[in-house]
């Protein structure tokens, strides 16, 4: 690793090596070689005066990309394509005059920006399939298990553990069926030329418009797409950069959301993200567990959230049909926020994997609570057994806001059932007021909405991609 340059964190600490081999310049430039053999192969289909031998010299050199050629070439003619074509040139010299024919560069950069794109959302999928499963488990291990709910982060009727779950599992659906509906739109440029008119393609046709037209059919199918974008200027419409990394974003989003419940969870000691025998939480404070992991996904959301501006800002400002004001944006933004994402959902699946539950100290954090909410249970027992109703509510919320006052101003716990047991209005033992406080008696259909929402929603999903399951994740921070 060299340690004089920059290298980009996304590389050395946050994203698989299988999303980065994704973007590496091995998997674009071999791209463009297919790609430029779906070329001659359809251009020889269609009656173009090209040989057998040459197509046979193409493949055999398709995956030794001669890496230094291309970068001397383009040293002197400061164009990427046009050297990577005659390094390619110099390796197959038989095939070398009909290399690209008819082609323009977005012929093989466009059509390749689509083609791993897909590959990369494919593995963005495959991930969000195994965090949907691990997910699913912990749903409902704990769906039975009460716990303080919050609304403006303040404590609110009871729901369960599991329950919480299936909120994350919800978002990361929806980002499913977005991720799938994006995937399913993908198409490639084709063969559209300079301004996206086939020009060049209807003079090598001799005119022939339907052979135009095959030839975007038949290039689309040899590299496993089912069609091109009808219309094109040179290059695809940037719109669909922003679409895919707008999928990106919400999946970031829904990331950023659980990470930020367990990092609350995790400083109410109820939950904790895993940590490993030998991590050190804080170089001064040797007893903290930090939610580093959850902070670390938080982190890179923000950037996939704001990286996402970029293309929107590129598609948004194309002149006409092309201007190059995209090309350093794109190889920036694109790659990154699938790195990034990448990174999250491996640190999500990481943590879900290792999540650790502490039931005693969330059944405390209820059962402090659990009086105030349980008021209305109680007035209703005393108001059975004789009394007024109006009265009791007076006295309850007279002796609800003296507890509260214990609470708060003295730090000591919550008595409001002692000094409810201790009113004759409401003639009840302690021991009765304790028997209406049974924390699952106050989560409504939670443990039911949870065994729903996994055999309608989730199972479906995930017997359906039975195959992707069981996928571990590696971090390396």
């Amino acid at each position: 690793m060299a340690t004089d340059i920059y290298t980009s964190p996304l590389s050395e600490r946050y994203a698989s090596r299988e999303m980065q081999f994704v973007f590496s310049p091995d998997n674009k430039f071999r791209t463009w070689r297919k790609l430029w053999i779906a070329l001659a192969e359809t251009e020889q289909e269609l009656g173009l005066p090209i040989t057998d031998e040459q197509i046979a010299e193409l493949k055999a050199a398709k995956d030794d990309i001669n890496y230094d050629v291309a970068k001397q070439r383009e040293k002197e003619v400061r164009h990427d394509v046009m050297s990577h074509v005659y390094a390619y040139g110099r390796q197959c010299p038989k095939a070398a005059g009909i290399i690209h024919l008819g082609a323009t560069s977005c012929y093989v950069g466009d059509n390749t920006d689509v083609i791993i794109m897909r590959e990369g959302l494919y593995i963005v999928r495959n991930k969000l399939i195994n965090i949907l499963g691990e997910l699913a488990s912990f749903a409902e291990k704990y769906k039975d298990m009460p716990t303080l709910g919050f609304t403006h982060f303040q404590p609110a009727q009871p729901t369960t553990v599991g329950k919480r779950a299936t909120l994350w599992m919800q978002d990361l659906v929806m980002d499913l069926h977005d991720l799938d509906y994006i995937i399913s739109q993908l198409k490639l440029l084709g063969s559209k030329g300079t301004t996206g008119t086939q020009a060049s393609f209807l003079e090598l046709f001799d005119g022939d418009h339907e052979k135009c037209r095959e030839a975007d059919r038949r290039i689309a199918r040899k590299m496993g797409f089912t069609e091109c974008f009808p219309v094109s200027g040179q290059t695809y419409s940037r719109k669909l950069d922003s679409r895919v990394l707008n999928v990106l974003s919400g999946i970031a989003q829904s990331a950023s959301k659980f990470s930020n419940d367990i990092r609350l969870l995790q400083h109410m000691k109820e939950v904790e993200e895993p940590f490993e025998k030998n991590q050190i939480g804080s170089s001064a404070m040797a007893y903290k567990r930090n939610p580093m992991r959850s902070e670390r996904i938080t982190s890179l959301a923000r950037f996939v959230m704001m990286d996402c501006l970029n293309p929107a800002v590129t598609a948004a400002t194309q002149w006409f049909e092309r201007t190059l004001d995209d090309s350093a944006n794109k190889r920036l933004s694109v790659p990154e926020a699938f790195l990034a994402v990448d990174g999250i959902l491996d640190l999500y699946m990481n943590v879900v994997d290792g999540l650790v539950v502490y039931p005693k100290v969330i059944r405390a954090h209820l059962m402090n609570e659990l009086p105030f909410m349980a008021t209305e249970n109680i007035m209703m027992d005393a108001v059975k057994a004789g009394g007024n109703r109006q009265e009791l509510h007076e006295r309850i919320r007279q002796h609800s806001m003296a507890a509260g006052r214990v609470v708060k101003e003295e730090g000591k716990p919550n008595d409001l059932v002692q000094r409810i047991a201790a009113d004759p209005a409401f003639d009840m033992t302690e021991e009765q007021i304790m028997a209406v406080m049974k924390p699952e008696n106050f989560v409504g259909r939670a443990p039911e909405q949870v065994e729903e929402f996994l055999a309608e929603v989730v199972r479906p999903i995930l017997d359906a991609n039975k195959d992707l399951i069981g996928m571990k994740a590696e971090i390396n921070v």
